[in-house]
């Protein structure tokens, strides 16, 4: 951006600024925060919509917008936008985990959420995700992301006045909120949609509509199709408008045009209103297909990331304490640009989910092989970011797609195709003398390719060894979980617990019955919550106590390990023993170097290795305890983890 024209927008901004009802102080700190993030907003629209014919007009209106969020902005809220600035690592802390959860899935409704505040508390968590819950289309919304109103609550979970409520409460136990906040698309009964179904060609233009199938053909070529089974097609024919619109996921999703400056200008808005009810963290959906570009998959293309860039610099504007989390879950080179590379280092996004550690911890359970984990990790991953970090997780909502590369399986001597096919019948429970059980997802017959779903015990192996009553098999498929859970914990980023997993909760196939919910597979692995075995979480005896207390332990040891800070680099070991995972943390109170078994069987790990990567003190600061050596090499159980210092 040219000099004159950011010493321009910054006097017009400060005219705006001087006109509001703000006191002094509140004034003087959104001028110094507008001057320190005004390049990183405008030099990216100037890019984008510079020759755009309304971008004059939006740019005065998106000024107007940043000093009416502000002016609106709780003074709670402001003193934490401050805290922020002071402490802007607060995210990246050792005190930061996570938890995952349908609001009604949880406790029935928003309200619910303070009768467990105790519950989460205790389980050591400091952010809590609420999974979509803005206001959804009537019928099936896509798991609630067919969004008709971001300003509304789904009334079935409660009120917007619910929702600040609910933030107050958690932010006084030191607990953020994330929402979910849908950027690729609305619901077709959207107000805007509807105005644009009405003919109004200021609305048509938010979306992608066409008269005919020419263009829509020529973007086919190249776009593959996200669920062929139950939705497929990109374009959907509307004869009441007489035009074809864009619907990369389901037909009532209509896509977004970002190549129009109003839709930035409306987002923005709503981010900023999201953000004064008191959301902490802004989880960016579907973030990867904002842009379309003709010949392309229209995924990933660079103008996103510069729409991610100006989105972040207008938080920092008005709320500092406001991240952002993208959900992208595309290959490592197109991922890692999520969380700023380049000219967007430091300046993107705040989180982004560690999708190829979820896959490879998956892989490497089923193998009981490490090499393919540890190459894909050392090879396509920087050891760390500049304000940014991973969410890392062994499950979510979503599928898991076995996204293995032929050129990595290559590299250490395996099949692409035939280790992928081997995941999914292994996950399904096809593959001889597999202990998991899951169910298929979106198989595709031209690639041979299949998605898996199921929870993480029953993936795990909990199922199979409870139907069996097989002790030893029960005993290995909570060491699975708990090594899992030690594994997100220590790695780098904020370690995020879907509901349930920490009581060991298995698939549920009631959704089958639900005429809305039987057509997704994925609800196999969003069971309710089991208020009931939750009661029994005290009992170590019981499996619930033993993961819930395994896991509540491994986040009491995670807040007391400043190794794992998040800004600390991860460092990719290769100790050279097939079934053994390991990485370092490198942080200035020393090495934290963490070890985990895949295998079934008792390893031993030799003395001089373990020096050799930084070990000093020899104990184990997981299980709080100092380590044995045997004849100078340390010896490690089946789904042993241990975290050395």
């Amino acid at each position: 951006m040219k000099i004159q024209s950011a010493l321009g927008i910054t006097e017009r901004f400060d005219r705006c600024v001087d006109a509001a009802d703000l006191d002094r102080r509140a004034r003087d700190l959104l001028k110094l925060r507008f001057r320190r993030s005004a390049e990183d907003l405008f030099a990216p629209l100037d890019e984008l919509y510079g020759a755009h014919r309304d971008f004059a007009a939006v740019r005065e209106e998106l000024l107007a917008a940043l000093v009416d969020a502000q002016r609106e902005r709780p003074e709670a809220l402001r003193l934490r936008d401050l805290a922020c600035d002071l402490e802007p690592d607060w995210f990246l802390r050792p005190g930061m985990a996570g938890y995952v959860f349908y609001l009604d899935r949880f406790n029935g409704n928003l309200a619910g959420v303070l009768d467990k505040l105790d519950y989460l508390e205790e389980l050591g968590v400091s952010y809590v995700h609420f999974m979509p819950c803005l206001k959804p289309r009537p019928g099936d919304s896509d798991g609630g992301y067919s969004v008709m109103d971001y300003r509304e609550i789904n009334p079935a979970l409660g009120s917007m006045r619910d929702l600040e409520t609910v933030t107050e409460a958690l932010a006084a136990r030191g607990m953020s909120v994330c929402l979910d906040l849908v950027l690729n698309h609305t619901a077709k009964e959207h107000a805007w949609a509807e105005r644009a179904r009405q003919g109004e060609t200021a609305f048509q233009d938010f979306y992608w509509m066409f008269d005919d199938r020419k263009l829509p053909d020529a973007y086919d070529r190249t776009l593959v199709e996200v669920f062929p089974a139950h939705a497929p097609g990109n374009f959907t024919w509307h004869p009441d408008m007489g035009k074809w619109v864009w619907t990369t996921f389901n037909e009532h999703q209509w896509d977004l045009n970002w190549s129009n400056p109003r839709i930035f200008l409306e987002i923005v808005k709503v981010m900023l209103f999201l953000a004064n009810r008191g959301v902490a963290v802004l989880r960016l959906d579907a973030v990867a297909f904002m842009w379309k570009r003709l010949g392309t998959r229209c995924q990933n293309e660079p103008e996103v990331h510069l729409i991610l860039q100006a989105l972040r610099a207008a938080s920092r504007i008005v709320a500092p304490a406001l991240i952002h989390k993208a959900e992208a879950i595309v290959s490592p080179r197109e991922l890692i640009p999520y969380l700023g590379q380049g000219r967007h280092s430091g300046k993107e996004g705040n989180l982004a989910y560690h999708n190829s550690l979820m896959v490879q911890f998956w892989s490497s359970l089923a193998s009981r092989q490490t090499s393919l984990m540890t190459h894909v990790l050392r090879t396509h991953f920087p050891e760390s970011f500049v304000n940014a970090t991973w969410g890392t997780y062994l499950r979510c909502h979503d599928d898991i797609g076995w996204a293995v590369t032929d050129e990595d399986a290559t590299a250490v001597g395996l099949s692409g195709p035939r280790h992928r096919a081997f995941l999914a019948d292994f996950y399904t429970g096809r593959h001889p003398g597999s202990f998991a059980r899951g169910g298929d997802f979106q198989s595709d017959p031209g690639t041979g390719d299949r998605r898996t779903n199921g929870s993480c015990a029953s993936l795990s192996g909990l199922e199979t060894a409870l139907e069996s009553g097989d002790a030893e098999a029960i005993d290995a498929a909570v060491h699975r979980i708990l090594m899992g859970h030690a594994l997100i914990a220590s790695f780098g980023g904020i370690p995020l617990i879907y509901m349930g997993d920490e009581l060991g909760l298995l698939n549920d196939h009631s959704y089958e019955r639900d005429p809305h919910l039987r057509h997704d597979g994925r609800w196999m692995h969003r069971p309710p919550m089991d208020w009931a075995r939750a009661e029994r979480r005290h009992d170590r005896s019981s499996i619930e106590g033993r993961i819930h207390g395994g896991i509540r332990h491994i986040l009491a040891r995670r807040r007391d390990t400043p190794h794992i800070h998040a800004a600390n680099p991860t460092e990719i070991l290769d100790p050279g023993i097939e079934g053994v995972f390991a990485f370092a943390r490198r942080s200035p109170v020393g090495p934290l170097v963490c070890l985990f078994n895949f295998s079934d069987r008792w390893l031993s790990i030799p003395a001089r290795q373990l020096a050799a990567a930084g070990v000093r003190e020899w104990r184990d600061r997981l299980a709080d305890v100092d380590v044995v050596l045997e004849d100078d090499t340390l010896p490690f159980p089946p789904q042993g983890r241990i975290w050395l210092s």
